[in-house]
């Protein structure tokens, strides 16, 4: 033939003396692939998430809410109204938020620390929302 590897052709494979024989699937899984970035596809994932905007409310839509606000102090704590409520959650983690709704009743109002406490404790800010609608009437 006179190839290049002619004198060692027919000799048997290696095998050490010292060590166990590995495994196929173990051999196999040295090649499989890794992250070589740790973290590289959640920051593109976060980055591909997609934020809202605030909306800047005009003069007439604060009125109303106001004018709501009102009604719900109006009514604490004797009756507490149970209402649906838009509101604006800044995102934790990029610029933005989005909007979403909390219905329930409204268990406490503080003008002075402008904040709303729901009956479940979740606590909104008063600057946050975009609408309330009154759910029993």
């Amino acid at each position: 033939m006179g190839g290049k590897y002619d004198d060692i052709i027919e000799h048997p494979h290696y095998r050490s003396k010292k060590r166990p024989h590995m495994s196929m699937i173990n051999r196999a899984a040295q090649f499989s692939p890794f992250a070589a970035l740790v973290g590289y596809d959640e920051a593109v994932a976060e980055t591909g998430r997609l934020t809202d905007e605030r909306i800047n409310l005009d003069e007439s839509v604060i009125e109303e809410i106001n004018r709501r606000l009102a009604e719900i102090e109006r009514r604490l704590p004797t009756d507490p109204p149970y209402v649906t409520i838009t509101y604006f959650a800044e995102d934790a983690f990029k610029e933005g938020g989005s909007y979403l709704q909390m219905t329930g009743k409204v268990k406490k109002m503080d003008m002075f620390g402008r904040t709303l406490t729901m009956d479940d404790g979740q606590i909104l800010r008063v600057d946050d929302i975009f609408d309330i609608e009154f759910m029993d009437g």
